[in-house]
Order: structure tokens, then C-alpha cells, then sequence
């Protein structure tokens, strides 16, 4: 069955720093912080947290419907979306605006800084959930704050279960607005960094927050080492799968989503889901930007 995958449509410009960003910047003058990074390297690559998402729920054999915002240049994106075969009936352009566009450096470490222009993006709000009886289930992530707001209400209204994914969106919403969006949502997936700043802001512990009952499932993905599973106050450690090579870190986290996704629209167990988005974490992080991983009907079979 479809799944509704809520969230931004962005172009990457992904380039690639040859040196260690600990190295350049001296943690005694970020008051006067004034650094330039040669970056020798450049691509322009299609991603945004909706795209990513979708591309690896598609690639699996799943049904992905995009609701997400382009501006007057994101003409390439809905021919990509259409040979990709993902539905992109929720997609609004707007004449106005620019398409997303993120510019991303990356060190040696992996570690990155990345510039985020939102264009088309704070206009994602004015798209509605679609009133459809088909759609399994859907995914909150990172996009305008009204966006999030809005389709978490309207999912929840719908009796549609939701996955609420705050991403670098987080810092938007204070504790109030945290709680609104986990009082509605099945599951909430953040990373260890944004785990912490979740848990401050909502002033509760990882197993505190799991112990809402109608939580299914909070996931913690921490990179290399795996992710965190937390139902109902028990902690379960899920490993990594080790990447053949490390590449590219961008968009990891949403290939992970997307092998979540996947899982639990077909109704498996939550471990079994995370053990899925480990593996096309692993599989994303060798390739080159966040829609080249090609991804085996065998990874589904896992």
C-alpha cells in the first residue's frame, strides 16, 4: 500500500573539503570566525529529505507518494521523480520561489557544513493530505514549519499512523510543540545528536518518552555503530552492517528511513525494519550523493 512520505525536495550542491574542519577552525576565535574552505570538487545531485526517502522506499519495491513543495526551477526533479515511477500527485510548484537548495562541504572526518535556502520549501504548508483510504501509513520529515505542523495534525486527524522525523527541523520547535507532534505519531526517529536535544527541550529521558502508550517505537540511529530501539522503556541495541566503503554520508539517514518505511508498511517487527535501514545506511554511505545507491530486491528479502 502507498505511503506518504511528507517533507522537502531539495538540489544538493555536495562538495568536498580535503582536510579535517577541527583543523581550521580555532575553537578560541569563533567569535571572529571568518574561515574559507577550497573545495576542489562539485556536484549538483537531486535530494531534499522527501526525495531520499522516496527514492529508497521505491528502490525496495515499495509505493512512496511525495507531498513536497518544488519552486520554478524544479521542472528536472518531476521528470525525475516520473522515470523514477514515484507518485508526485502532491507535489506544488511554485512560479515565485526557488527550489530548495542545500550546499553541502565535507571534510575527511565526514563531519559537514552545510548552507540550507528553503525557497519553495515555506510554501509547503499549502499542500493537504490527500484523502485517500489507500495510504498505509506516512512520514513527518524535516521540512517548512508550518509543513510539519500541518500534516501532523491533518495524518493524525485521519487516523493515518505517521513517523515523526524532526531532523535539522528540530531547533524550530520548542518543548510544546515537540510534545503536540509525539502526542499524534506511532514512531519518532532521530538521531543520537537530535535525540539529546529532544529529551532536553522535552525535559524527559529516551525511556520516558517510549513509555507513551500508544508509541510503537523510538529509533536512535548512531551512525557506524547502528541505532538505539526504544518500546515501552527497554533499550535494544540494533548493530551496524559495515559499509564496503565510505564515501558520502549524505543522506544516510533517509535511506535508512526509507528501509523503515518499507518494513513496517509490510508489518514487520520494528527490529526487523531497523536492521533493513541499517543496511541501506550501509549501502547509501558507499556511493556518491543520496539518490546513486542501487539497492537489491534481495536487501528487502533481509
Amino acid at each position: 500500500m502507498p505511503v506518504l512520505v511528507c517533507g522537502s525536495l531539495a538540489f544538493d550542491t555536495i562538495t568536498t573539503f580535503p582536510g579535517r574542519f577541527a583543523q581550521q577552525i580555532l575553537p578560541e576565535q569563533v567569535h571572529i570566525l571568518n574561515v574559507s574552505f577550497l573545495v576542489p570538487t562539485m556536484r549538483r545531485e537531486f535530494g531534499g529529505c522527501a526525495g531520499n526517502i522516496a527514492y529508497t522506499l521505491k528502490a525496495l519495491g515499495g509505493e512512496p507518494v511525495v507531498a513536497a513543495a518544488l519552486g520554478n526551477d524544479g521542472e528536472p526533479y518531476l521528470q525525475r521523480l516520473s522515470a523514477l515511477g514515484i507518485d508526485s500527485s502532491c507535489v506544488r510548484v511554485e512560479a515565485d520561489s526557488y527550489t530548495a537548495q542545500a550546499m553541502i562541504i565535507t571534510d575527511t572526518d565526514n563531519n559537514q557544513i552545510t548552507a540550507f535556502h528553503p525557497g519553495a520549501m515555506q510554501q509547503a504548508h499549502l499542500i493537504d493530505v490527500p484523502e485517500r483510504d489507500d495510504l498505509a501509513l506516512a512520514i513527518v520529515a524535516p521540512d517548512g514549519r508550518e509543513a510539519m505542523l500541518r500534516h501532523a495534525a491533518q495524518l493524525h486527524e485521519r487516523g493515518i499512523p505517521f513517523m515523526f522525523d524532526p531532523g535539522q527541523g528540530l531547533p524550530m520547535f520548542d518543548g510544546e510543540a515537540l510534545r503536540g507532534f509525539i502526542e499524534q505519531a506511532s514512531w519518532v526517529a532521530v538521531n543520537d545528536y537530535e535525540a539529546r536535544m529532544l529529551c532536553e527541550r522535552m525535559g524527559e529521558s529516551l525511556e520516558q518518552l517510549s513509555r507513551r502508550p500508544h508509541l510503537r517505537g523510538v529509533i536512535v540511529t548512531l551512525g557506524a555503530q547502528g541505532c538505539e530501539l526504544w518500546q515501552q522503556g527497554e533499550r535494544t541495541l540494533v548493530p551496524g552492517v559495515p559499509a564496503e566503503r565510505v564515501v558520502d554520508p549524505t543522506g544516510c539517514g533517509d535511506a535508512f528511513r526509507g528501509g523503515l518505511l518499507y518494513g513496517l508498511e509490510r508489518g514487520w517487527t520494528l527490529q526487523r525494519c531497523v536492521e533493513l535501514g541499517n543496511r541501506m545506511g550501509a549501502l547509501k554511505i558507499a556511493q556518491a550523493g543520496p539518490q546513486n545507491h542501487g539497492v537489491g530486491r534481495v536487501e528487502a528479502q533481509a
